[in-house]
């Protein structure tokens, strides 16, 4: 007699997690984040990994991400993190980044080097796998490629 095991596939989970105003994306400073709104693009991306199961996940409040970061760290294979403004000031943000197991990927769509000096601080890149900055939307594609190796 001959048993088949039954297996499961599950795809890879990414979690997009985005920071302040990012949900005026499209609408905000169209000459430096473009005129797409996230939610267009995630379904871009979408059908660029189809293989991929991605959350979305957007707040303005630095609690609520940190919240979201330590949900995703233990839950999804891989985080894909735009904290905005946060990167300048969180600490804490960057201490739930490294307190997780979760591979995590900064991307910023602005080139945040070549903009104001406050912006050239950040307190978590360092907690990152890697950062992709100035590339628009495209980054995120690039950070999903670093993430499935």
């Amino acid at each position: 007699m001959t048993y088949i095991q039954q297996t499961t596939i599950t795809r890879m989970q990414i979690a997009i997690i985005n920071g302040p105003n990012l949900n005026l994306l499209g609408k905000r400073e169209t000459d430096i984040y473009g005129n797409e709104p996230f939610e267009q693009y995630l379904v871009t991306l979408q059908e660029l990994f189809p293989d991929i199961r991605f959350s979305y996940y957007q707040s303005n409040i630095e609690g609520e991400l940190i919240d979201e970061v330590q949900r995703a760290g233990f839950t999804m294979q891989g985080i894909i993190i735009n904290p905005g403004g946060y990167t300048h000031t969180s600490v804490a943000l960057g201490d739930a980044i490294a307190a997780v197991p979760a591979p995590v990927v900064e991307v910023h769509i602005s080139n945040i080097a070549a903009r104001e000096e406050f912006r050239k601080l950040s307190h978590i890149s360092a907690k990152c796998r890697g950062t992709i900055a100035g590339l628009g939307l495209n980054g995120y594609a690039l950070a999903v490629r670093a993430l499935i190796g």
